[in-house]
């Protein structure tokens, strides 16, 4: 009988990665980061999520889509999280470089299509600046997805939890019982409030999240790091926010691939 190599990368041999690899290929490389997450959630909490989104996505696409998984990027850059205990974190420079290195590979191996997913909020900005810079060396298309931006479903989770729990709350903590259950630690589920829920009450328009948002450090959000309100979150909601969330990335990795981008070359002067 003959072996069918699956989609990871680091399962395959060089000579079935040259083999696969065609015009269309996309990768996925998902990234996470390893940080506090208070007293009911690992420090590994955006990392399953990461990886546990991106494999529930790729369960939903044809057995015939190029798709070549990378292993999970677990440590990103979380400078925010630095005042508590266990957080690793990657200098802004050196989480830009990680992604570079994988994007050269993917070039060298005929890769131009690649999707960063991303499950932590820290490493947006690194991000943006290495897409940029692998569009302009290797005339790559990379789309950067950050799960958290998707349209959420409609009528799971109050308005106030989708706005103000950025960081432990019913969001993360549903899709850990629906990800890692044995490892969401339900007797210390709470709800500490977050400052920007408190400014927002009181009329202000700055905020740690949207149009004139401040830059913050975990604690200045609440003392003990997290916010929002984890005792909404179930097993059954973390279900259905897992097939919504891994709908949405099938539908990126889909265009992704349709994409046309002949037009996009690499400049004379990228190394």
């Amino acid at each position: 009988m003959t072996r069918q190599p699956g989609r990871d990368w680091q399962a395959l041999t060089s000579i079935e990665l040259r083999e696969r690899v065609t015009s269309d290929t996309v990768a996925l490389l998902p990234m996470g980061a390893i940080e506090q997450h208070g007293g009911h959630l690992p420090l590994s909490t955006d990392h399953d999520i990461a990886a546990g989104l991106a494999a529930a996505a790729r369960r939903r696409l044809a057995d015939d889509f190029p798709l070549l998984v990378l292993p999970a990027m677990a440590v990103g850059a979380s400078d925010e999280h630095l005042s508590f205990p266990g957080t690793l974190s990657l200098p802004a420079e050196v989480a830009i470089a990680v992604i570079e290195a994988h994007g050269d590979a993917l070039a060298r191996a005929g890769v131009r299509r690649l999707v960063l997913f991303n499950a932590h909020g820290g490493n947006k900005g690194v991000m943006e600046i290495a897409a940029l810079r692998l569009r302009r060396r290797w005339g790559m298309l990379v789309v950067k997805a950050h799960y958290m931006r998707f349209a959420p479903p409609e009528g799971l989770l109050p308005d106030a939890e989708w706005r103000h729990g950025l960081h432990g709350g019913a969001l993360e903590t549903s899709l850990m019982l629906a990800l890692a259950p044995a490892s969401v630690r339900r007797e210390c589920l709470a709800h500490p409030e977050s400052r920007g829920e408190t400014m927002a009450a009181d009329g202000g328009r700055l905020g740690p999240e949207g149009e004139a948002a401040f830059a913050w450090l975990a604690e200045d959000l609440h003392p003990g790091g997290v916010v929002g309100n984890a005792r909404l979150a179930s097993p059954e909601l973390g279900e259905r926010l897992v097939a919504h969330y891994a709908a949405r990335l099938a539908a990126v990795l889909g265009d992704t691939r349709a994409m046309a981008i002949d037009d996009f070359q690499a400049r004379p002067d990228s190394r």
